[in-house]
């Protein structure tokens, strides 16, 4: 887990027929029978010859005439003529209901999609959308999807297409606003970007850096005023809503972007949009899975702090989040040093033994449960990791050899140490160096 163990010099050691109706009685084979003629008797004397009688030929009972018989005749069986009889016309008719139905529920799904793409724009926060040159118009309706200003990319697409604007949207930085209307955002990525009035910068903040490691940022991004100050507290945010009750500072909350403020502006200022940005996002994230566990939103913060500095591997984010749910659960500590190179703000030299088993309140080789703040500001995709770790029972992980920061994960010591031991022969090959490929 974490780093390997160092050695003594200060070098690392480690990181699823035919249906048979029974027996029936085959149907009568009927034919029609020729009519009956009376034979003629000799007439006896004194009486007088009858002429012949003559029957009619007659279709046999129980027999069906053919469709094109005489006998299917109107009056012929009291029902009528047979193709314009009530059991025709009742069939007619419920062909033609579907047929409306039909008709009817493809005009609706096309007024639907019409008031979709031509629906007005509604009350919606600001949010800045950099649309990156040579980017198609796919791409920019995949981005505004992303950034909530709109719900659909391939509806912003469509809507672009019909209204012979795929080539004239504009790459530049927008100011534009969340659940805006198709149009409004088509017409004003034609427009073009904004020119701007008055001076500004562009602040950007890494994923996981810490109060410390973003000062030295804001003091050369030309920012007045004192970062570290500025960010121990604020009204724009109260640590003991998220069940921050010994938090210091505003470790953890100070959201990782970049932002755009005027070249007059003040560290104060950069610290009031992290936090706006942390409630909006923070505020969007399923917490169910973590209170189950009894865990705080704080709690959240400081594992997906941890998570952010131990995953090299996007993919990985939600199995080390496990890893730290299921050593909480167990009682184990978590083994992470990211935690004690928080601690003595050294995130480049290698541990020494003496410090990795010092009894400090962040060493968690030594302390069970978690530190006792975040140790960083997590972005957020470690957040939501954080709050839903994936479903495994791994407690262990090590740096795979040959790989960029990826990580091998166990779920028994045995397996663990199995690891550990591939690393050091990987490693001892490259003449004690790291054996990671990057």
């Amino acid at each position: 887990m974490g780093e390997p163990p160092a050695r003594p010099d200060g070098e690392l050691a480690t990181e699823a027929g035919h249906r048979s109706g029974g027996d029936t009685e085959p149907e009568a084979q009927t034919s029609a029978q020729p009519g009956l003629a009376t034979e003629v008797q000799p007439a006896e004397d004194g009486q007088e010859l009858l002429p012949p009688v003559r029957r009619r030929r007659t279709q046999p009972r129980g027999a069906i005439a053919p469709p094109d018989s005489p006998n299917r005749r109107a009056g012929a069986g009291g029902s009528g003529d047979a193709a314009n009889g009530p059991e025709p016309r009742r069939r007619r008719l419920g062909v033609r209901v579907l047929l409306a139905l039909a008709l009817l529920l493809a005009l609706g799904a096309v007024a639907a999609l019409a008031i979709t793409l031509l629906r007005s724009d509604t009350a919606g926060a600001s949010v800045r959308v950099d649309i990156p040159l040579g980017a198609g118009v796919s791409d920019i309706g995949d981005l505004l999807e992303r950034r909530g200003v709109i719900s659909s990319g391939a509806l912003f697409e469509l809507r672009a297409t019909l209204a012979g604007q795929r080539g004239e949207l504009r790459p530049g930085s927008y100011q534009l606003r969340r659940d805006m209307g198709y149009g409004s955002a088509i017409d004003a990525l034609g427009a073009g970007p904004p020119v701007r009035r008055t001076p500004v910068i562009d602040v950007t903040i890494p994923e996981g850096r810490s109060r410390r490691e973003i000062s030295p940022l804001v003091r050369r991004a030309g920012l007045r005023g004192s970062y570290s100050r500025a960010s121990v507290r604020s009204p724009e945010l109260r640590p003991r809503r998220y069940g921050a009750v010994r938090a210091r500072d505003l470790e953890g909350f100070l959201f990782p972007a970049t932002y755009e403020l005027r070249r007059s502006a003040r560290a104060s200022d950069l610290v009031e949009k992290q936090l706006q940005a942390f409630r909006r996002e923070f505020g969007g994230i399923d917490l169910r899975a973590a209170r189950r566990r009894n865990l705080t939103p704080y709690d959240v913060v400081t594992i997906a702090s941890m998570v952010e500095r131990e995953a090299q591997v996007p993919r990985e984010r939600p199995l080390i989040a496990a890893v730290i749910y299921n050593r909480l659960r167990q009682g184990i500590p978590l083994f992470i040093d990211a935690t004690t190179r928080y601690e003595t703000n050294n995130w480049t030299r290698p541990l020494r033994e003496s410090v990795l088993q010092s009894d400090t309140p962040y060493n968690t080789r030594t302390n069970p449960g978690l530190p006792p703040t975040p140790i960083g500001n997590p972005g957020i995709a470690s957040l939501r990791a954080a709050a839903r770790p994936a479903r495994s029972d791994a407690l262990y992980y090590v740096v795979k050899p040959g790989t960029c920061g990826e990580h091998v994960f166990s779920e028994t010591g045995a397996e663990f140490e199995r690891d550990v031991a591939r690393y050091n022969a990987a490693r001892a090959r490259r003449g004690g160096k790291s054996p990671t490929n990057c």
